[in-house]
């Protein structure tokens, strides 16, 4: 089974204002049949004060300020993919208790043999991957909400498996500490990268970026 089926499967619908959330946020694309983006007919419909649904949002507190989504507005799966990263990252979304909802973030990542036309010894690729493991679960600051973090990392094959959890009341906060999560992820591989090796994607073009921003320039790693 994999990551998606896993996410997906026996997770509850999520209410309409999340996957405005994720529209709202401009980094993801539906990763599941049933997930659908951009405004429905109920969206649309507007009610005496003129406020369409769209407009109701939540509060502080994460409760919506009024008209609850329909069930028609309930997407029947809640994953969504990361469209600004280099790599696979994913949202699984699914209601939690009094109200909150629990995302679920996971990034995979190449491990460094994965990614270039050299040989890299064992010593090495072991070295790297304690280190990226050691930064990577230090992420405290990243994100918007006060969350403790336990984050899980695994080596699969030729992937290294990052994930996080966190729930929050407010639909919109959540969803940009996701995302928050998933750039500090590439942000966090991008830093250990190995100067020496040849390359190749996604990792060529992330060394590419990195010097069209002026490392080199700098005397930077790359």
């Amino acid at each position: 089974m994999s990551d998606l089926e896993r996410d997906t499967e026996n997770t509850p619908a999520v209410p309409g204002r999340v996957r405005r959330a994720f529209s709202g946020h401009g980094s993801f694309e539906p990763a599941a049949a049933g997930v659908t983006q951009g405004k429905t007919d109920e969206d649309e419909e507007t009610d005496g004060d003129g406020e369409t649904d769209g407009d109701r949002e939540t509060d502080g507190d994460g409760k919506e300020d009024s008209g609850a989504a329909t069930d028609d507005e309930e997407p029947s799966a809640a994953v969504w993919s990361s469209e600004t990263t280099a790599f696979d990252g994913t949202v699984t979304v699914a209601s939690a208790e009094d109200g909150r909802l629990r995302f679920s973030v996971s990034v995979r990542v190449p491990t460094l043999s994965a990614v270039t036309t050299d040989d890299v010894a064992d010593v090495v690729e072991t070295g790297w991957l304690e280190t990226f493991e050691r930064r990577v679960v230090d992420v405290g600051g990243v994100t918007r909400g006060d969350h403790a973090f336990d984050p899980d990392v695994g080596r699969a094959d030729d992937e290294v498996v990052v994930r996080f959890e966190l729930t929050d009341s407010n639909e919109r906060r959540g969803v940009d500490d996701a995302g928050a999560l998933i750039d500090f992820v590439e942000g966090t591989y991008v830093q250990g990268i190995i100067p020496g090796y040849e390359y190749t994607e996604p990792v060529s073009g992330l060394i590419s970026s990195a010097r069209r921003q002026g490392g080199d320039a700098e005397g930077g790693a790359f």
